[in-house]
C-alpha cells in the first residue's frame, strides 16, 4: 500500500515549516520507505503501520498547533511492493519512448 498524506497545521500562521517537519520527522524515522515533496509525503507499507505512522504525524503536529488539517490518499493494491519506485520508473520508461 502506499499513502500520500499531507497534515498541515491551522491556526498557527502563515509559516508552517517547523510544524510540518515535526510531521515529516516520525515519517522518517518509522523506518518505511518515504517520499516527501512540496506537497505531500508518501510511505508504502502495510495498512496497519502506514496507519499508524500517519497517527502518530498528526499528533506530533497536533502537540504544537490548535487544529490540524489532514488530507489522505492511499493505493491499497496488495501484493505490491517497491511501488514508490517502479510506478515512477514505468513513467519515466514511457517518457524515454522505450
Amino acid at each position: 500500500m502506499i499513502v500520500a498524506f499531507s497534515v498541515t497545521p491551522l491556526g498557527v500562521g502563515e509559516d508552517v515549516g517547523e510544524y510540518v517537519a515535526e510531521a515529516v520527522r516520525v515519517v522518517r524515522e518509522s523506518g518505511l520507505p518515504h517520499r516527501t515533496d512540496a506537497m505531500f509525503t508518501s510511505l508504502e507499507g502495510g495498512w496497519e503501520e502506514c496507519m499508524e505512522v500517519v497517527r502518530q504525524a498528526v499528533a506530533a503536529v497536533e502537540a504544537r498547533a490548535p487544529r490540524v488539517s489532514l488530507v489522505l490518499k492511499a493505493d491499497i493494491r496488495p501484493g505490491v511492493t517497491d511501488g514508490l519506485t517502479a510506478k515512477v520508473a514505468t513513467v519515466d520508461r514511457y517518457l524515454d519512448g522505450s
